[in-house]
């Protein structure tokens, strides 16, 4: 019976160990395979999203944004302009 389990959890823990390596080594080799620059999020993390409501997209970044918690800047015109973070609306120039 002990040598049962015993066997089973040296199992379970070698099929893990495995399971990290592989992930390991795709993880490199798709960097290898993508031009070798990791893929980040544009800009700081940003607050949580609202459910609903009309999304902005940022001219810095391109992400999209909920109106209800973007920075807000009066751009050219009197437009208003939607930002995801305070580092894309000091970036921008408008």
């Amino acid at each position: 019976m002990f040598r049962a389990l015993f066997y089973l959890l040296t199992v379970v823990f070698l099929i893990t160990v495995i399971r990290m390596v592989l992930g390991v080594i795709a993880k490199g080799l798709g960097e290898l395979m993508g031009g070798g620059a990791p893929r980040t999020n544009a800009g700081p993390s940003r607050p949580e999203v609202p459910a609903g409501g009309e999304l902005k997209r940022d001219p810095v970044c391109g992400t999209y944004v909920p109106a209800a918690t973007a920075l807000q800047k009066t751009g050219p015109g009197g437009d208003v302009v939607y930002f995801c973070s305070a580092e894309c609306r000091d970036r921008y120039k408008g």
